[in-house]
């Protein structure tokens, strides 16, 4: 019987249970993947999912193409734009927790490998304007997965973050290990990865499947071409319910989110990365970044907007959007009222109904993988959610049933959901 090694054996855990079985030293993967051993397989989509899930397959041994329409990070997709929150809070879901302090380690690991800096660590101001459930529930999970904390009240706030007005905050949590990560950036970043170590990427539109016999057998492409494999992962974001209506629609909903960069006060390091950590307000769930490479100091509305098409929808930001965002700079940051709009961004969420994420074969395809409903928190997750997905196309792990498609049959499932 050959020898399993320890990796295999993280592999088949469940993701809820990976973090707690780091506590003994790790390797890291080699640094080319095993040629021509493993499946043939196809990844449709190269954002934080899509990326992740064929460099993982990769080092895993497969012979894999990745294929995306406009390119990793581009303007059109959910991964795009310059950066993203990555914390560990996430209320009673303790799955996300886990995944989060999975995905830190596996973030730190390719940083170093690449020998490129992907994320900022600025720690994440959690101010709570309720009884904050979502936040207290969230401090057990914490504390098993090993992230630094600190509850502080309103009164120690205030000193503490003086260009904050805590008017209305009950309380605030800082939670330490938080940052940002480079959205865009480190999608090309892990396609310049996945290419260095032997993976093929095409360019390319992928045609609706045509599934027969309980399998596919290729993809059409807007270029003419097919490509066949073994096994086929759509990781395309909010292009799955298109693809997939059958099965994808009204489960993924794309909506309309509006993100603006406000210019600070010239020499005032108040509001950069270096004096002002990510901050989020529950429950309404306006949340911003400092920094962002230079680009401003980010703020945006957490609250799902209207239906959007993310081939050809209009990507000009709303009278609305930029109003609202302007009160609350100036209620939350008074020293920022009236600052100018540096830049603006319409991007869009994927939403699944209960906003969790979508990981399961094709019903009508065993050789096919849906992987999807971001929902706005997906991208901190992309590594591990690569790692997870790898694990089940290569029969390493089973699915998760907390992101099984099956979860659905409970309820007849509307658009708009």
């Amino acid at each position: 019987m050959h020898k399993v090694s320890r990796r295999a054996l993280l592999a088949a855990l469940p993701v809820a249970s990976v973090a707690r079985a780091l506590s003994g030293p790790r390797k890291r993967s080699p640094p080319k993947a095993s040629r021509n051993r493993g499946p043939r397989v196809v990844v449709v989509g190269a954002g934080a999912f899509g990326g992740w899930t064929a460099l993982h397959l990769l080092r895993r041994g497969a012979k894999v193409t990745l294929l995306d329409a406009w390119g990793p990070g581009n303007s059109r997709a959910s991964s795009g734009g310059e950066t993203r929150v990555i914390r560990g809070v996430y209320g009673k879901d303790r799955i996300y927790t886990a995944m989060a302090r999975r995905a830190f380690e596996l973030w730190h690991e390719n940083e170093a490998r690449w020998k490129k800096k992907l994320y900022t660590r600025t720690g994440a101001l959690w101010m709570v304007a309720d009884s904050g459930e979502f936040v207290r529930s969230s401090i057990p999970f914490l504390r098993e997965f090993r992230f630094a904390y600190e509850e502080i009240s309103t009164s120690e706030a205030r000193p503490r973050y003086p260009q904050v007005d805590f008017a209305g905050i009950e309380w605030t949590l800082l939670e330490k290990e938080a940052g940002y990560l480079l959205a865009r950036r480190s999608c090309a970043d892990v396609l310049e990865g996945f290419l260095a170590e032997g993976g093929a990427y095409r360019e390319a539109m992928a045609a609706s499947p045509e599934i027969a016999g309980g399998r596919l057998a290729g993809v059409a492409l807007s270029d003419g071409t097919k490509l066949t494999a073994d096994v086929y992962v759509f990781a395309c974001g909010p292009w799955l319910p298109k693809l997939f209506p059958d099965v994808v629609g009204g489960r993924i909903e794309p909506t309309r989110q509006e993100v603006f960069y406000f210019g600070t006060p010239a020499g005032d390091a108040r509001f950069s990365e270096s004096q002002m950590p990510v901050w989020v307000e529950t429950p309404r769930f306006f949340y911003g970044i400092p920094g962002n490479e230079r680009r401003g100091f980010k703020i945006a509305d957490d609250a799902r907007g209207v239906a959007f098409d993310p081939t050809s929808g209009d990507r000009t930001p709303s009278a609305e959007g930029l109003r609202a965002a302007r009160e609350y700079l100036a209620r939350r940051f008074p020293a920022l009222a009236g600052a100018p709009l540096l830049e603006s961004r319409v991007c869009q969420y994927e939403n699944s109904p209960d906003h969790h994420f979508i990981v399961d074969r094709h019903p009508a395809a065993a050789n096919v993988w849906l992987v999807g409903g971001g929902s706005g928190h997906g991208f901190k997750h992309g590594p591990a959610m690569g790692e997870l997905v790898a694990g089940n196309v290569l029969g390493e792990k089973p699915t998760e049933p907390f992101f099984s498609l099956s979860r659905f049959k409970a309820k007849v499932i509307q658009p708009s959901d």
